[in-house]
């Protein structure tokens, strides 16, 4: 047994308790990474843009893997504000504000949008309108994404930043020195507090912008079949 196990006897369940948490913050992020290119495929494939998908990578960090979708979403983020600036100029006034009116049908909404795309486009598919009224009439973009990119952010800067993500399938010890390198060992009980502060914000974010992605993308698939 290690002095400091002997020293401190809640050492080896916080060390468990912290290869577990950092397996969550691993899991949540693929899904983000995979939710991500869902919804850059719908844009690519429906609104004209050309967004390149992601990969998560396990040579990098944690850091440097936040900061890899925090860019994918900030370039949705532009793209979303650019399909809203050409809607706006290519909309007389009323028409514009329309898309914005809760009380308009969003059938109606999603033909003013298509014709739009027709223009922009020369040829729309059938779904455009409809991917196009989701995202800028929806909180997705304004809330769910900023949300999240502003949790990525502070995960990338705080102590788990420094952190590599290639320790999946690593023994236990192999695991805790890949973690506990970035820290101090006696930090171990600080380290497993960043985890669980972190961990439970941005689970909840990262569910909440997934289940924003599945509404469109489900929404695309029905309108297809």
């Amino acid at each position: 047994m290690a002095l400091s196990d002997l020293l401190y006897p809640d050492n080896p369940k916080r060390r468990q308790e912290l290869i577990h948490l950092h397996q969550e913050l691993l899991d949540c992020m693929s899904m983000n990474f995979h939710a991500t290119n869902e919804l850059a495929g719908v844009l690519n494939t429906h609104l004209g843009c050309t967004i390149s998908h992601i990969k998560m990578r396990e040579s990098s960090t944690v850091k440097e893997n936040c900061d890899i979708i925090i860019q994918a979403m900030s370039e949705i983020q532009r793209q979303v504000q650019k399909i809203d600036s050409d809607m706006k100029e290519k909309l007389e006034p009323v028409l514009y504000q329309k898309l914005y009116d809760i009380k308009e049908p969003e059938l109606e909404k999603i033909a003013i949008a298509h014709r739009v795309f027709s223009i922009i486009l020369g040829e729309a598919t059938s779904t455009a309108g409809m991917v196009a009224i989701k995202l800028i009439g929806s909180n997705l973009i304004t809330l769910t994404v900023s949300k999240l990119v502003s949790l990525l952010a502070q995960i990338g800067a705080s102590v788990l930043g420094g952190i590599s993500i290639t320790i999946l399938g690593l023994g236990i010890e192999m695991i805790l020195h890949a973690i506990l390198g970035a820290v101090e060992r006696n930090q171990l009980l600080a380290a497993v507090r960043s985890y669980e502060e972190h961990l439970a914000e941005f689970k909840e974010a990262s569910e909440k912008y997934q289940r924003a992605i599945h509404e469109v993308t489900s929404s695309v698939r029905q309108q297809v079949q």
